[in-house]
């Protein structure tokens, strides 16, 4: 069983670029290849109650494990030493990824406060999307009774596409809600 928004992309989403592009072959259309949730917790080495928070919140959210990321150099400004916890990530391919893509269009951003719309300047130049969310109680996983502390995140969508055009028509098809110019 294909996930919703799965079944959208192979039967909406593909003919509709292949008559936009001139795709000759339709496994040239762009796909959406691994979305990645990461969440920076710059006091994570001297607040462990807040890294852990953390690490539950985004287990809760994409509704897989995360992995704690490590300061790969010391910096002394933020008493910062090589090898302390800075952060959570996880990588969600798959089933997951389309779930969760599904619940992030669907839950979570209608439920932004004053939300216009994605800005379009967070493509790279390569056909990958960034953008970020304030706080983590916009998904209805989490209790806002038992946040003590709000976290931001930043999701991380990676195509296959060349070009910043067909991504946003990708992801324009699937279903996530850009600013209108």
């Amino acid at each position: 069983m294909l996930a919703r928004l799965q079944e959208k992309y192979n039967k909406d989403v593909t003919p509709g670029m292949v008559s936009r592009f001139g795709y000759r072959n339709p496994m040239s259309v762009p796909k959406l290849c691994k979305i990645v949730v990461s969440m920076g917790i710059g006091d994570a080495h001297t607040n462990q109650a807040r890294l852990e928070m953390a690490v539950k919140h985004l287990a809760q959210i994409t509704g897989q494990q995360p992995v704690t990321i490590k300061a790969k150099k010391s910096i002394s400004n933020f008493k910062l030493r090589e090898g302390y916890p800075v952060g959570v990530k996880v990588t969600l391919r798959g089933r997951r990824m389309w779930e969760f893509l599904d619940r992030l269009i669907s839950l979570a951003i209608p439920r932004v406060k004053d939300f216009r719309g994605l800005s379009a300047s967070g493509f790279d130049g390569r056909g990958n999307y960034n953008m970020g969310l304030v706080e983590q109680s916009v998904f209805p996983e989490i209790d806002p009774a038992t946040l003590t502390s709000t976290q931001g995140m930043n999701i991380a969508m990676q195509t296959t596409a060349r070009t910043d055009e067909e991504a946003k028509e990708l992801l324009g098809g699937l279903g996530v809600p850009f600013r209108k110019n």
